[in-house]
């Protein structure tokens, strides 16, 4: 079982949105520091949270922090970007860039943050993904999530053996900015939160955080055609 209470995490995107209320609830479980990240720190408005200057897509920026935030037990790779390029009309390099945040940029936290959690006797590696990661409905960005899903599995039976555990996190829409202009029902990212450090805590594989991703998980058992069902017609 990992014990948040004593515990130094790290959030990234730990600014606003889903971020910001994991890093209220670490503290509010007792956790004795969290470093919570953003390109620009003074964004990170929590009165007792260490902000870090973090570009999770550049090297030099992760091998900075991981300097400055060298006493490390729970990672939180939070941090992601929406674009959702369109596989055939959008530039390439708009999808890339897709890549590069929501793949590439946790990969990048984790490998530089790995032997630092290890050093400390182990500890936890929570990853925020989508219900997106199971349905092909935006483009680039569910193909990054169901990417991220696949590096997180992986993750899990890597760091098995290396005192670390690690919690994939799929939620649908949250009240945050990036859904500001979405209509349909949203989470409050402060349940949210909630839930994913109950499922820390728990050591559970996986969170599913709501409805929404809990039935796009149980649809990868049905037919394609019932997955989409513009197929079938």
């Amino acid at each position: 079982m990992t014990i948040i209470n004593g515990a130094t995490a790290l959030v990234t995107g730990g600014s606003r949105g889903i971020g910001k209320a994991l890093v209220e609830a670490l503290y509010a479980r007792g956790a004795r520091k969290v470093y919570a990240t953003a390109r620009d720190p003074r964004a990170v408005t929590h009165p007792d949270a260490v902000p870090l200057a973090l570009e999770v897509t550049d090297p030099a920026s992760v091998a900075a922090a991981v300097r400055e935030a060298d006493d490390v037990t729970i990672l939180v790779n939070n941090a992601g970007g929406l674009v959702r390029a369109s596989f055939l009309d959008s530039p390439v390099e708009d999808v890339r860039r897709e890549f590069e945040t929501n793949f590439y940029g946790p990969l990048n936290v984790t490998r530089a943050f790995v032997p630092i959690i290890e050093r400390h006797g182990g500890g936890h590696l929570l990853t925020v993904a989508s219900a997106l990661s199971w349905a092909a409905l935006s483009g680039s960005y569910s193909a990054s999530k169901a990417a991220l899903w696949s590096q997180t599995n992986s993750l899990r039976l890597d760091l098995r053996t290396r005192g670390i555990r690690v919690t994939g996190l799929h939620v649908g829409y949250v009240d945050t900015d990036m859904t500001a202009a979405v209509t349909a029902p949203k989470s409050d990212p402060r349940h949210v939160a909630e839930l994913a450090l109950d499922g820390v805590e728990a050591d559970a594989f996986e969170v599913l955080a709501d409805e929404v991703s809990r039935r796009a998980k149980a649809a990868l058992a049905q037919e394609i055609a019932v997955q989409y069902p513009v197929l079938a017609g």
